[in-house]
């Protein structure tokens, strides 16, 4: 295990820091799914970008889970991916 994975799940023996932790899975799994459509697109930030319309400093900010986006962002991220965005309401666990 990574020194990263290893820390992670130390913190996460604390049931505050699991109960924060839990509370953003929709927004990690959304940056997850950005940067996997990225790297499947074989692009940079910087050519996503381009396709865009915007900066790398925009898709970098998408990426990193620090705001969260608009649909219409999402489409077009999607779109210069070559990928199709898919949205569906799932029960709650």
């Amino acid at each position: 295990m990574t020194e990263w994975t290893v820390l992670r799940e130390m913190m996460l023996t604390n049931p505050a820091v699991r109960a924060e932790y839990d509370a953003l899975a929709d927004e990690f799994a959304l940056v997850e799914e950005l940067i996997k459509a990225r790297a499947h697109s074989g692009l940079t930030q910087e050519e996503i970008a381009r396709r865009m319309g915007t900066t790398q400093s925009v898709v970098a900010r998408l990426e990193s889970g620090k705001s969260m986006p608009s649909t219409r962002t999402l489409k077009k991220y999607a779109e210069a991916t070559g990928t199709r965005l898919v949205i569906r309401f799932e029960p709650a666990a």
